[in-house]
């Protein structure tokens, strides 16, 4: 498990990514209400959720009007304004923040769309590297099967169709999370993710997430 250095006044910074459908999201607010339970002080971050930023997202995304660079530089935006309104003020207090998606997320998405890794990176640069990050790793096939039975179709950035890989939303999908997938392999391997089944029990799952957050919290700072 990869842990960073923090400072001794500093909150954790605990993050999960995964493709969509991997169930990164759930994990995370069951770790939310654990830790909630424990009586720690615990704050949970959405991506694309700046209240200042996302309004403009989901406009251009409606409006289909959004390049690989467009779709990257809206959602930094979004990332900066959060960043620096919500998630580190809050670790300065000593509050714990729990990610749902950060930076791995633009490097696999963007990287999947084609864009260079030293650009992506120089986006995120000046972000804290997360204390512990948990990898969802999930088959694609598993992932749309999972959306599928919450909603009757995949959206149209999600599916990956504003890269015209394929004209069937499925067969896009498929392909663009299977190059989001090849992504996340090489950053989880490059930047020592926790890399989690997600295929097990969602219960299973759970145990082991709390399992590495519980060694990180009791070591506490290096």
């Amino acid at each position: 498990m990869a842990r960073r250095r923090r400072s001794q006044d500093s909150g954790l910074l605990i993050a999960v990514e995964g493709l969509d459908g991997s169930g990164k999201s759930t994990q995370i607010e069951l770790l939310l209400r654990h830790l909630t339970r424990q009586g720690l002080a615990v704050h949970r971050s959405n991506w694309n959720s700046s209240p200042a930023v996302h309004p403009l997202i989901r406009k251009l995304k409606a409006e289909r009007q959004l390049t690989p660079h467009a779709f990257a530089l809206v959602h930094a935006a979004d990332f900066a304004d959060r960043y620096e309104r919500e998630i580190l003020p809050r670790l300065r207090l000593g509050i714990h923040v729990l990610c749902d998606r950060y930076v791995g997320t633009a490097l696999a998405r963007d990287g999947a769309r084609g864009l260079p890794r030293e650009w992506i990176d120089n986006l995120y640069g000046y972000a804290r590297p997360a204390d512990l990050t948990f990898y969802f790793r999930v088959p694609p096939e598993v992932a749309a099967a999972r959306i599928l039975r919450g909603r009757p179709a995949f959206s149209h950035y999600e599916a990956g169709l504003d890269l015209a890989i394929s004209d069937d939303p499925y067969e896009s999908f498929l392909r663009f999370q299977s190059r989001v997938a090849a992504h996340y392999a090489a950053i989880a391997e490059g930047q020592g993710y926790d890399v989690i089944d997600a295929t097990l029990p969602m219960r299973v799952q759970q145990r082991i997430v709390r399992a590495q957050v519980r060694r990180l919290l009791e070591e506490g700072p290096r």
